[in-house]
């Protein structure tokens, strides 16, 4: 039977140790590549004589089974020259151990139709050790086989659809003829089966069916089958409606010639996830102003990158340009005319490009946007050299000291010049975000002390500093907090709901007493405050794991997916529900 064994797969698995071979005695040199060769072969011979001869399985069962199995017949090996006297040759040791010891036929099967030892341990017959005690394996095995489907590829099959061989004899040969009645070509269904084994389940796939249509009618440079050959991801079963609702799409915006370059060429744009991430794409190029025909275009000169990372990639532009307070229409300009450029590589994130190129917000948003191209220097793997000073550096840098002398700083101090080079953004911005403080519903004089105490809390907007303040207040503690631990407002706001969130749950469930400092809820690291207080529920762990996914998933920006999902119903009605997969959220307003 087989047993678990740690395997270090950054080794040759046929190596063998030096009391396992007569020519492996030497300690000072390795044995020639010629006898290791040597030896491999020894024990492939044994074994394929014993397999065929001994046991009376077919030739080609047991000469691939001896030949694509090397964690067995290492182990094999091992053993069978362990029991022998280093002067008796492979060959007859391992001949010679087979002959008392009968090995478990199941495991070399299965690891030569291409699974690995802890694939396959869950498909082991608990009850037999020799293959051609399984009929029904085998005969379905076989069929498969001779209509040309590799037996090196049956790994797959045997993952994700097992039910395949337990088939009762005919049926799966009937499923076979069907498809080609259908007009599948032979040669089609031996290149898509390994791949996408779902097939062979259940009712024939017309989706499949139309979609090789499709793929007949264009690919005409291409073998017969070739255009799938090698492309579909060996994740899982591909989806064929999804497939086919891509190619619809592209049918109608592509002529022949160029839409079977596209399958021949870009094959894994239309087998990644079934087409899923092709669409969803579409989907989000098209929230942005481009048409139909500008995104089948872009998908002509499509990047050697999956889609799903060309999706990823935009989506982080997005978010920079918006964390860069640009304004939306100017971001879907962008995007129409520069979309290539930003999904072929990973932007840098917004606050790390900020301190490379030593600039704020605004500058930044005015670089881009007289000249989108500046982005590819930004990208991860980049250097980035800090920007030369701009001619509008002088007057912000006086507006701050304006602002700073005028809520008490003394003038010409080290302290003044200090916090100066923490304010980021510019010097107007400082007198706004005062305002709007002292506006919420302090005291002027309560919020100089507030600055006096945290300088920093003017780096944030007035959108954040009013968003964690609301928070606060809902969460039951007066504004006047704010006066005694004012670098709550300079916390991100993910770690002051998360905090608020879990300290209230203590308290309802008695595990942390009322009237704690907001500085001691807020200021200590995550370990600190699980050790303190979550640690003191026997669920608080495990609440506090719910909390911080809820709330990151709910600060995430979705406003974008939302109109991008209901811009595809409403402009694209023929796409498929799957895109919902991606924007599941959406829906529910």
């Amino acid at each position: 039977m087989f047993h678990f064994r740690k395997l270090n797969l950054t080794q040759n698995p046929f190596r063998l140790k030096p009391s396992q071979n007569p020519g492996f005695h030497s300690t000072t040199k390795k044995p020639p590549e010629s006898h290791k060769k040597s030896t491999i072969k020894e024990a492939q011979a044994a074994l394929l004589e014993y397999l065929h001869s001994t046991r009376g399985l077919q030739f080609l069962d047991a000469d691939n089974m001896c030949k694509n199995s090397p964690f067995f017949l290492n182990d094999l090996l091992n053993k069978a020259l362990s029991q022998n006297h280093p002067s008796v040759g492979t060959k007859r040791s391992v001949s010679r151990y087979l002959r008392y010891h009968p090995i478990n036929e199941f495991e070399p099967f299965f690891e030569s139709a291409g699974l690995d030892p802890f694939d396959y341990a869950a498909f082991l017959p608990r009850e037999m050790i020799f293959l051609n005690d399984d009929v029904l394996l085998m005969e379905n095995y076989h069929t498969l086989c001779n209509y040309g489907v590799r037996r090196t590829r049956m790994g797959k099959i045997f993952k994700l659809t097992p039910q395949v061989f337990r088939y009762q004899r005919g049926v799966l040969v009937s499923k076979l003829r069907g498809y080609e009645k259908l007009g599948v070509a032979p040669t089609t269904l031996v290149s898509v089966i390994p791949y996408s084994p779902c097939l062979l389940v259940g009712d024939a796939d017309l989706d499949f069916v139309k979609a090789v249509e499709q793929f007949k009618d264009v690919v005409v440079v291409a073998k017969d089958g070739d255009w799938v050959d090698g492309h579909l991801l060996n994740g899982g079963c591909c989806d064929w409606g999804i497939v086919h609702q891509l190619l619809c799409m592209l049918d109608k915006v592509y002529g022949k010639e160029q839409m079977g370059n596209f399958i021949v060429c870009r094959s894994c744009v239309v087998f990644e996830e079934s087409g899923g991430r092709a669409l969803s794409l579409f989907a989000f190029l098209v929230k942005f102003g481009l048409s139909v025909n500008q995104v089948s275009l872009l998908f002509l000169e499509f990047p050697q990158i999956l889609v799903s990372k060309f999706l990823s990639n935009l989506r982080q532009c997005f978010v920079f340009l918006r964390e860069i307070e640009m304004e939306p229409v100017e971001i879907g300009q962008i995007f129409q005319f520069h979309s290539m450029m930003m999904g072929s590589s990973t932007m840098r994130k917004t606050g790390s490009l900020l301190g490379c190129l030593k600039v704020g917000k605004k500058r930044l948003c005015r670089i881009v946007r007289d000249n989108p191209l500046e982005m590819e220097n930004w990208v991860l793997g980049r250097k980035v050299e800090p920007l030369a000073n701009s001619s509008l550096e002088p007057e912000s840098k006086m507006l701050k000291k304006e602002f700073l002398l005028s809520v008490r700083y003394m003038e010409n101090s080290r302290k003044l010049n200090e916090v100066i080079k923490l304010f980021r953004g510019r010097g107007a911005e400082l007198r706004e975000r005062f305002e709007f403080i002292v506006k919420a519903g302090l005291d002027s004089e309560d919020v100089l002390k507030m600055i006096q105490l945290s300088p920093r809390i003017l780096n944030q907007t007035t959108d954040k500093i009013n968003m964690k303040i609301e928070f606060l207040v809902s969460e039951g503690y007066p504004l006047t907090t704010l006066v005694n631990f004012p670098s709550y407002l300079s916390y991100r706001t993910e770690r002051v709901k998360l905090r608020l969130s879990m300290y209230n749950w203590l308290k309802d469930h008695g595990a942390a007493e009322s009237g704690l400092a907001l500085s001691t809820i807020i200021s200590c690291s995550d370990q600190a405050f699980i050790k303190l207080y979550v640690n003191r529920h026997p669920s608080g762990l495990q609440v506090w794991q719910d909390l911080k996914t809820k709330i990151s998933s709910v600060l995430e920006e979705c406003w974008l997916d939302r109109l991008v999902k209901i811009t595809i119903f409403l402009l694209l009605p023929t796409y498929p529900i799957y895109i919902a997969d991606d924007f599941c959220s959406v829906l529910i307003f």
